[in-house]
């Protein structure tokens, strides 16, 4: 800033910071996503990374539904690359602080619903998304986890689904593995969505890359698949 004006940045490209921020504030971080910058920031690369995978594939999508959107840190890159986004959770805290911090403009819609419960019966969605959510679902619901998520997707919906590897576990943290339940490998991953989905395919990811290299070799995976079977109720 100016010494003589603390208002006025020295250079003139960057004074539109200050105005954005007198209109808006500044974005904060969740509660999630705040932990996880203090505890490990490199995580929030890491994070953001796949949001902008599933983003890039579902660019242009009209109606997107996110599942198990937590403190919605990545969702804004979904919004911002499809026309509507829904994005709903099960805990009303995480609904409650998206909403308080989330920039109104991107026109997110958050919900407080619990997926295993019932479909999203409000309308049908183009694709669905669910990112680190599936490890937390118990192996004896995972089926009615899928099954309804199907239910809210259209014939020829999409569903992104990604997972911290089961062979990653060894080196996660406490707290992730309290709560991871249902990591797979990825050849188990891909077989438990050909179950439900006619085209399935299975990536890879390092840190912020996504590949399709040796998924024993991943620290996480993604599965993209396309049209619903007929079978899935």
């Amino acid at each position: 800033m100016d010494s003589a004006n603390p208002s006025v940045t020295k250079e003139p490209q960057y004074q539109e910071l200050l105005e954005r921020q007198k209109q808006k504030g500044l974005a904060r971080f969740g509660l999630m996503s705040s932990q996880v910058y203090f505890d490990d920031p490199k995580r929030v690369a890491f994070v953001l990374a796949r949001y902008k995978f599933a983003s890039k594939l579902l660019e242009g999508k009209q109606n997107v539904l996110e599942v198990g959107c937590a403190d919605a840190f990545g969702t804004p890159l979904v919004a911002k690359a499809v026309d509507n986004l829904t994005a709903l959770d099960f805990d009303p805290v995480f609904i409650e602080d998206a909403t308080d911090r989330t920039d109104p403009e991107l026109g997110i819609e958050f919900l407080v619903h619990d997926i295993l419960k019932a479909p999203l019966a409000h309308r049908k969605f183009d694709a669905a998304y669910a990112i680190d959510v599936f490890e937390h679902i118990e192996p004896a619901v995972e089926d009615t986890f899928l099954d309804n998520i199907i239910q809210s997707l259209n014939t020829h919906g999409v569903l992104i689904l990604g997972i911290p590897s089961l062979e990653s576990q060894e080196y996660a943290s406490p707290q992730s593995k309290a709560g991871h339940v249902n990591c797979k490998s990825g050849a188990d991953f891909k077989r438990t969505l050909q179950r439900k989905f006619e085209n399935v395919f299975l990536f890879s990811m390092n840190d912020e890359v996504v590949h399709t290299g040796f998924s024993k070799m991943a620290h996480y995976l993604f599965v993209v698949c396309a049209t619903p079977k007929v079978t899935s109720k």
